[in-house]
């Protein structure tokens, strides 16, 4: 047996196989596959140890780029399709109340493994089939803003009539989760939500970053509505949420502010969306989140000959027309140095318009075309395109 750096010792796949063996019961945690070698295999693959009619098995759960697919093994089935799953992934990890192991594997196929016998937690497993999904806001307290808004009642529980609501709010703070090594944590971020509304999210937003992680932060939301702006107000005066601050404003003329670290425009209506864009990339804000609305703009330029017969349909075209006015917003970020996700987004009132653009600024704007080459064969020219344009120009003249 050879003995790699920091203890890593060279295996066969079979000895792999009696690993598996050894940690593969009720006492497993997770076992965790990544590292793939091939951009076409799921990112990871995480198994966990359920009963299933009163059978122990082993609930593998894949992820393909946005979905996760399940899968119930039972034992020797779950070790067969760990070793097959090996040929194809660099890394394997075992947390166990016994214990804990990795597995590193090689093109060729050696296998160099780690194996620690400090158990990774002493806390009983809970192995339902149907494991209750962990909320980032837990339900079981009681927290101000949400009995205000409606969505607890008083004595902290959630209200049945607003449980999606709740798991919309949660949903939103996943992405803002992700997005948490962007934010800086020796200064002050400063947020602007525009479109805030009656700020559910707003709020979450605000009591997540500060209260539960610790950041120092200044949201701003903004909304043309005035009486639900002094409603907000006087809810963040009652929970002494200072760095929590709102305004009467429209998007397109705001000045309030010179730096912006993450814009959040959740249901701007029609080119309302594309100002908040705009505004966001001229900031150079590091983290952009839209949840687009309304997008009506392009289904009345849309022209293309090829496409006619389907443009002929109503509602293709008009669901076609929001489907292209969000890709060209995407790529126009990306031309900015974006890096740009079009992601699922669990929608409060319940309609189709439920995509999230999220773009992270990686690098510098690097324009190679693509959109405009879209906009050219579409016959189209959208506001945010339009801003972009204007924004050079007035360098220019500058």
């Amino acid at each position: 047996m050879v003995i790699y750096k920091n203890g890593i010792e060279r295996f066969t796949m079979e000895e792999l196989r009696e690993l598996l063996y050894k940690y593969l019961h009720e006492k497993l945690v997770r076992l965790t596959i990544s590292n793939p070698r091939s951009k076409t295999e799921a990112a990871k693959i995480s198994l966990r140890p359920a009963l299933l009619k009163g059978s122990l098995v082993f609930q593998a759960s894949i992820r393909q780029g946005n979905k996760i697919f399940h899968r119930n093994l039972a034992k020797d089935e779950a070790v067969e399709e760990i070793l097959k799953w090996m040929a194809a992934y660099r890394q394997l990890e075992i947390f166990s109340e016994e214990g804990q192991a990795t597995a590193l594997v090689s093109k060729k196929g050696k296998v160099g493994i780690k194996e620690k016998k400090t158990p990774c937690c002493v806390k009983q497993q809970d192995l339902s089939h149907n494991r209750k999904k962990k909320y980032i806001l837990d339900p079981e307290i009681k927290v101000e803003f949400l009995v205000d808004l409606g969505v607890q009642t008083k004595e902290g529980k959630i209200v049945h009539a607003k449980y999606d609501k709740y798991r919309q709010i949660n949903r939103f703070l996943e992405f803002i989760e992700d997005i948490l090594p962007q934010l800086p944590k020796e200064r002050e971020s400063t947020i602007v939500d525009f479109g805030c509304g009656k700020s559910y999210l707003t709020f979450a937003m605000y009591y997540y970053l500060k209260e539960l992680r610790g950041y120092q932060v200044h949201i701003i939301g903004l909304d043309l509505k005035e009486d639900v702006i002094a409603h907000c107000r006087e809810l963040a005066g009652k929970y002494g949420y200072t760095g929590l601050d709102f305004f009467v404003g429209d998007i397109a003329s705001y000045q309030g502010v010179s730096q912006v670290d993450m814009v959040v425009t959740l249901h701007a209506c029609d080119t309302a969306t594309d100002y908040a864009l705009d505004k966001a990339i001229r900031w150079g804000a590091k983290v952009i989140l839209s949840v687009p609305c309304c997008q009506h703009e392009l289904n009345g330029q849309m022209e293309n000959d090829m496409l006619a017969p389907v443009f002929s349909y109503g509602l293709i075209k008009e669901r076609m027309a929001a489907l292209f006015t969000d890709a060209i917003r995407a790529q126009i970020l990306e031309s900015k140095g974006y890096k740009v996700q079009v992601l699922e987004f669990i929608d409060m009132e319940h309609t189709p318009k439920n995509i999230l653009i999220r773009a992270v600024k990686k690098g510098r704007a690097n324009d190679n075309g693509d959109y405009r080459r879209l906009m050219e064969f579409l016959h189209v020219e959208p506001t945010l395109a339009l801003l972009q344009d204007r924004g050079k120009d007035d360098k220019q003249d500058a």
